[in-house]
């Protein structure tokens, strides 16, 4: 599995043919894992090397099926689609639901979805990197496409007629004046079939020129549920007999102690039960007590009365300038990091340079703050560990669950829900360690929630980042090398090492805090070294956060990018459209980033058409752009986006008035569901570098709920114009490269603006002064 990881997060021209093979065995089997089904019905499913259709019957019989991993066909016409991937408002099981109905020809009103709970037959359980749609268009497409042909062919018999003689349109199987539902060719015909792997890579797939849904507006399936109420979200999880709980949180995330409870003052309180101290084996909650009670008002209540005396761990007196001076010392440390990728002659380059500008840039801490805080309801039931919860990662958690317990992992289970908000907290399930571990000693169900204070003290933050540019120019004032250092906290090192590649200096970097770095401009000799923040990892646990990768090396690039075309006295756009060259490294390959940087060129140039580049503005407006690959090289998303912003000289009040975005991720799926994708990435991207961004001090985020932690609200959201670039490539990722570019726009907007330069986001309104005083 870790070289799937690697490939998937490798840089081009580092895998290796072994990393490919591999690859391709294991996409095999990762949906290869064949589920069973009981009941009359039409089941798909994997006959070990190949793909198999099967009377449930004959499953059971030969022993060689097991139930279908990806649809199923009910006698009276309904076709479930099972959706591993977790809902978080991303419409994704409409999405993957469309890919197969659309190759299975069938009515979209009969399409249902199916949310799994945690099963290794399902592969590998992750929602995140943007990767749901790009990793299953194929599979999916397959599944659909061996469906159908199934159906014709058992339809054709069923008519009498020949296979050739019909098609499948609408859930029909039609020949001529005949037709027979899909529903009746499961009750009444014979659908066994076996497809060997080679079969399944000749598979008829319908070009694009013949889908129906992919790519076309319908009804997306979740939305009904989650306007009327009757979708199930963790907080709705309840079973009898259980209470609840709400954590008392040490002052540090690691090393502290419990000395003292007292709890005198909570007895006070009606259907407080008592407070508990955690034992945790894994270290993921070291220092924890719970507040049991009947209700979870009676819990918060009491626990505002309980008095813990904690020992503190050794981050707690650790601020956010400690960490952010503490990752300068780590960059000028030349012998710290890892070299992402090995290019030859930077030190020349720069050794030879006519001229060579540098510059620093910092991003502060960032909090989840989802509308729904984290919970957990877990218990036993018949020897096997049930775990009731939103998650995005449960293949990650689940072997920490089974160690706290003292279980083997197939004797716990997580219950699927839909997730009110995950935007990466919820791939790092921490949080449904406690409730296991409560309930474990209290031998009862226990549901655990957290207030919001709970949650943001307890939040796996995006960490604050600190990044070095170079760039060398030739006699020429053309780009002849360039260099690029970050460090930050790594959430991939502390949380999922075995996702970690090994760079050039054979010394492993976090993907996920260094992803967007390479880039596709042609610049000369090209060094990335990504540093590990060690100090931030110790103070609290690093956590992914929206943007396909590390959103905060877009801020520095593209805000670099910028000092660079000026410093060269050339027009942004025209700058960067010089340096994205269709050759060598970055003329792309297939089947994901075919076209190269000429897609990404693509792109900004269109952005400058919509956006007006050039035109006359009003006074202290001004018009700043940034682009971007997305995250990684093998799943290229591009993007560019032009900000319009008008900034108050006085008061230092930065006003968002126009997002442009245009996005070119191949075969759009879904285009309702991908333009609010963009709408949402885009916004938040712009939130992180206007309104939001929090700090450490004395081992703890400062900002605790939404009076103090100000994401944007409705009146600061500005007009917004979107456009998709046609295509008909591979799908790429959708859910989140837009949240990378609208950062580094804005402040290269507010340079172009007033022609101060902001280096550090969020962009405050005093930062702005200071700069204009400067």
């Amino acid at each position: 599995m870790s070289k799937f990881y690697r490939y998937l997060n490798q840089p081009e021209g580092v895998k290796t043919k072994a990393d490919q093979d591999s690859d391709e065995g294991m996409r095999v089997s990762r949906r290869g894992f064949l589920i069973g089904a009981a009941g009359a019905g039409f089941t798909l499913a994997f006959f070990r090397a190949g793909l198999s259709f099967a009377q449930p019957e004959d499953v059971v019989k030969d022993g060689t099926f097991e139930p279908t991993i990806w649809y199923q066909i009910e006698p009276d016409g309904r076709i479930i689609v099972n959706i591993a991937e977790a809902e978080m408002g991303q419409h994704v099981g409409t999405a993957l639901a469309r890919i197969v109905a659309d190759e299975l020809e069938a009515d979209w009103s009969m399409v249902e979805l199916n949310h799994v709970d945690s099963d290794p037959k399902w592969g590998l359980m992750v929602t995140g990197g943007s990767w749901s749609v790009w990793e299953n268009f194929t599979p999916l497409s397959q599944a659909g496409a061996a469906g159908r042909i199934a159906l014709i062919e058992e339809g054709a018999r069923l008519l009498g007629v020949s296979p050739d003689q019909c098609e499948a349109r609408n859930s029909q199987i039609i020949a001529g004046d005949q037709s027979i539902s899909y529903g009746d060719i499961v009750s009444r015909g014979d659908l066994s079939r076996t497809y060997t792997a080679d079969d399944l890579k000749k598979m008829p797939i319908k070009p694009a020129t013949q889908r129906r849904l992919i790519g076309r507006e319908s009804r997306a399936l979740d939305i009904p549920d989650k306007t009327d109420g009757a979708s199930r979200y963790g907080l709705d999880a309840k079973v009898d007999g259980m209470v609840y709980g709400r954590p008392l949180i040490p002052p540090t995330r690691y090393g502290a102690t419990i000395n003292n409870i007292d709890d005198s003052a909570a007895k006070s309180i009606k259907g407080y039960q008592q407070t508990i101290v955690l034992e945790d084996p894994t270290d993921t909650v070291p220092g924890w007590a719970v507040v049991i009670a009947d209700s979870f008002h009676a819990a918060n209540k009491a626990a505002e009365k309980v008095k813990v005396d904690w020992a503190a761990g050794d981050t707690a007196d650790v601020s956010e300038q400690d960490i952010l001076d503490h990752g300068v010392k780590l960059i000028e440390s030349s012998d710290k990091g890892s070299i992402m990728f090995p290019d030859d002659g930077v030190d020349e380059a720069f050794n030879d340079a006519a001229d060579i500008i540098e510059q620093d840039y910092i991003t502060h801490t960032v909090l989840h703050v989802q509308m729904e805080p984290v919970n957990a309801l877990a218990y036993e039931k018949e020897g096997v560990w049930e775990i009731h919860t939103g998650n995005q990662w449960q293949s990650l958690i689940i072997p920490v669950l089974a160690k706290a317990l003292g279980v083997k992992e197939d004797k716990v289970v997580m219950r699927t829900y839909m997730l009110g908000g995950g935007f990466g907290r919820r791939l790092n399930g921490d949080y449904a360690v406690p409730a296991a571990l409560a309930s474990k000693k209290l031998g009862k169900p226990v549901k655990l929630v957290f207030t919001r204070e709970d949650d943001t003290r307890f939040d796996s933050p995006r960490s604050a980042s600190y990044q070095r540019m170079r760039m060398a120019f030739d006699n020429n004032g053309k780009p002849s090398g360039m260099e690029h250092h970050a460090t930050a906290g790594w959430p991939t090192e502390v949380m999922a090492p075995f996702f970690m590649p090994k760079g050039a200096n054979d010394e492993p970097y976090d993907p996920f805090s260094i992803q967007g770095a390479a880039h596709w401009y042609t610049v000369g000799p090209h060094r990335v070294r990504a540093i590990s923040n060690d100090l931030a990892n110790a103070t609290f646990r690093p956590g992914w956060l929206r943007s396909v990768g590390s959103g905060w090396i877009n801020f520095a690039l593209e805000s670099f990018m910028d000092e660079a075309a000026r410093h060269a006295n050339k027009d942004p756009i025209e700058f960067r459209l010089e340096l994205l060259k269709t050759e060598g490294k970055n003329a792309g390959e297939a089947p994901n980033s075919v076209g190269g940087a000429s897609r990404q060129a693509n792109v900004l140039r269109r952005v400058r058409e919509l956006s007006g580049w050039g035109q006359d503005l009003p006074k202290d407006t001004g018009l700043g752009v940034a682009t971007s690959y997305g995250q990684e090289r093998n799943m290229p998303t591009w993007t560019a986006c032009v900000a319009r912003v008008h900034v108050n000289r006085d008061t230092g009040h930065v006003k968002l008035e126009k997002l442009t975005l245009v996005t070119d991720a191949g075969t759009v799926v879904h285009p309702d569901g991908a333009r609010a994708q963009v709408e949402g990435a885009a916004l938040w991207g712009a939130s992180m570098a206007l309104h939001e961004g929090s700090r450490y001090e004395k081992g703890e985020p400062v900002d605790r709920n939404l009076d103090t932690y100000t994401p944007m609200r409705i009146r600061d959201v500005p007009e917004m114009e979107l456009e998709f670039i046609d295509s008909t490539e591979v799908p790429v990722g959708l859910g989140e490269p837009a949240t990378t570019v609208t950062g580094p726009a804005i402040a290269n907007a507010i340079h172009a603006a007033i022609g101060v330069r902001i280096r550090e986001i969020p962009i405050t309104p005093e930062a702005v002064r200071k700069a204009l005083n400067a």
